[in-house]
């Protein structure tokens, strides 16, 4: 039976050379070992593989074939040696390596998806992987190793459980967006306390304060319930048929069909704030990847009435 603690790298390296060359004495000086201690490590190789490994002939070696099936593992060894040391290379260098990132649904429209474009472009050889979910759910992710980065918001409980290094990246605004024939739609902004009548669209977690409740009482009224609806795509529709109107995070603005109108809010108007999290050492990718999300631009802030 093989005594594999005898096969390591640098044996096998040393094994190679004399093979490759056809010489003790060769592939020592290649290396910078003695005659002697070349002779010496493929003598402790021969005896953990259990026979002679090389032919000594007048000049030089050569293989037996014992030696030479040894030798095509050998060399498929330190092939694979020498890729995960150039992979390993790239990774740390942040220009290799799977970076795996997760991100809450509206960053998904256009924050992420653009940033990974241009991440591509400037890293093709890093593979991206993607995994949307609550925010609870990928700071579990984070913590646990099984993601890299984490595209997060302050709402609706703040950040201050998570116990992660975190990094603003930009405070987004909440939109209303209302049916293209409300009284509304042809300002440029909205005063909030103009909508203190109106129903709202929305599906806020049950017994938590929310960002539109604390902007009314800012403003002073309650707002008016509505339809609890949770989907986006769901919440267009219901705007669009006049049954109400609903906040619009500015990240989510460029998937708001052309049929609705999208406005600002004068004053006190509801925002929350949007980080990268990252583990304790992040990847040097890593941190490329959340510079160029602070770099991200919102395309729009207004749909055309």
């Amino acid at each position: 039976m093989l005594n594999l603690n005898a096969f390591d790298a640098g044996t096998l390296r040393l094994f190679h050379e004399v093979a490759e060359s056809g010489s003790i004495t060769a592939a020592g000086e290649l290396l910078g070992y003695t005659q002697s201690a070349v002779s010496r490590r493929i003598a402790a190789l021969e005896r953990a593989a259990g026979g002679p490994l090389f032919e000594r002939l007048a000049r030089g070696v050569r293989l037996t074939p014992a030696g030479a099936a040894l030798h095509r593992h050998a060399v498929a060894v330190l092939d694979r040696l020498e890729r995960a040391g150039e992979e390993l290379a790239a990774i740390h260098g942040g220009g290799g390596g799977t970076l795996r990132v997760g991100a809450f649904a509206t960053a998904n429209v256009g924050l992420v998806p653009e940033t990974f474009k241009r991440f591509a472009e400037r890293r093709p050889g890093v593979e991206l992987r993607l995994v949307e979910g609550l925010i609870a759910r990928l700071m579990e992710r984070l913590r646990s190793g099984a993601l890299d980065v984490a595209v997060i918001s302050d709402y609706p409980s703040g950040l201050s459980a998570y116990g992660t290094p975190t990094v603003l990246l930009h405070e987004d605004r909440l939109l209303v967006a209302l049916p293209a024939g409300h009284r509304l739609a042809g300002g440029d902004d909205v005063d909030l306390r103009e909508l203190a009548g109106e129903r709202w669209i929305e599906a806020a977690p049950r017994g938590q304060p929310t960002l539109l409740q604390a902007a009314c009482a800012a403003a002073g009224f309650a707002p008016r319930s509505g339809l609890r609806v949770a989907e986006w795509s769901g919440k267009f529709g219901f705007v669009a048929a006049g049954l109400g109107v609903t906040l619009v995070p500015e990240l989510a603005a460029q998937a708001v069909p052309p049929h609705l109108v999208l406005r600002p809010l004068r004053g006190l108007a509801p925002a929350r704030k949007v980080y990268a999290a990252l583990p304790e050492t992040p990847l040097p990718a890593a941190l490329e990847l959340v510079e160029m999300l602070g770099e991200w631009k919102t395309c729009t802030t207004a749909s055309p009435i």
